[in-house]
């Protein structure tokens, strides 16, 4: 019997409210026909649909190891939405990004985390520090920790920035292999003391077939990338990457076990 692939709701923007300028990419605050609000993180960015791409896989693999994630939503724009805006930056951000986007259900009330604040509890703090070490998420860093307390439970939100291999796919196979150095800036990387631990678990959840259902949701409008022939074989390589660091994880946990030694 296969596994399900996540199931994303699709809804349409019925009023921009307000862009997010602490993003580098513009995200803003939407109203949807759900009378919902959301963070949408649209295609016609600077990392175009690839960020929508590492948002989607990475924020819903984190949903199936048992994160906390906000809910994830697909996006349709209405070409309407930019004649009306007077911001010339915005105004072309919502002309490039008609068609299908991104959204992440907006927290009311939620606050950054700060880890000079709250405590993280080792075996969770290690289990960020793998999922993020696993999809080369450079972007949980003090200075930026993409993490939020809502109701004073941890959430883990902004996946955008993971998978950077795939700006430069020709290479895939031997990326996938690569330690994440870059670990060493990890927000939580000394507390992650419990590592191993992790990886057995992780390892058994996130089996092939698991990965596969997640990455076959990718729509095809994002998969873009003309040196493939079709959108499949491209949405392949995300499997195939992804699996090959899965199968291959004590690269990157050693790594992280490293740089949490030289920091203690």
């Amino acid at each position: 019997m296969g596994i399900t692939p996540p199931e994303l709701r699709t809804v349409n923007v019925t009023r921009y409210v307000t862009p997010l300028r602490e993003g580098g990419s513009l995200p803003a605050i939407a109203e949807a026909d759900d009378d919902f609000l959301y963070v949408l993180k649209f295609r016609g960015a600077g990392q175009g649909p690839k960020a929508l791409i590492a948002e989607l896989i990475g924020g819903e693999i984190a949903r199936k190891l048992g994160f906390r994630i906000p809910e994830l939503v697909f996006v349709n724009l209405d070409e309407a939405f930019g004649r009306t805006e007077a911001d010339e930056e915005i105004q072309d951000l919502l002309k490039f990004s008609v068609g299908l986007n991104l959204a992440l259900h907006y927290l009311s009330g939620a606050i950054t985390f700060d880890p000079t604040v709250t405590v993280v509890d080792e075996l969770l703090a290690s289990q960020i520090v793998w999922l993020d070490a696993l999809l080369t998420n450079v972007d949980r860093t003090a200075r930026n920790t993409n993490m939020l307390i809502w109701h004073k439970e941890l959430w883990l939100i902004d996946h955008g920035a993971a998978l950077y291999f795939h700006h430069s796919m020709d290479n895939w196979e031997e990326q996938s292999l690569r330690p994440f150095v870059q670990i060493k800036d990890h927000v939580l990387i000394k507390r992650a003391s419990k590592l191993e631990e992790v990886d057995k678990a992780f390892r058994e959840i996130l089996t092939p077939e698991v990965i596969d259902a997640i990455t076959s949701i990718i729509p095809d409008a994002w998969l873009t990338d003309r040196s493939f022939e079709t959108e499949d074989d491209q949405r392949q390589i995300y499997s195939r990457f992804l699996n090959n660091r899965v199968a291959n994880s004590e690269i990157f946990v050693k790594e992280a076990q490293n740089a949490r030694q030289t920091l203690i």
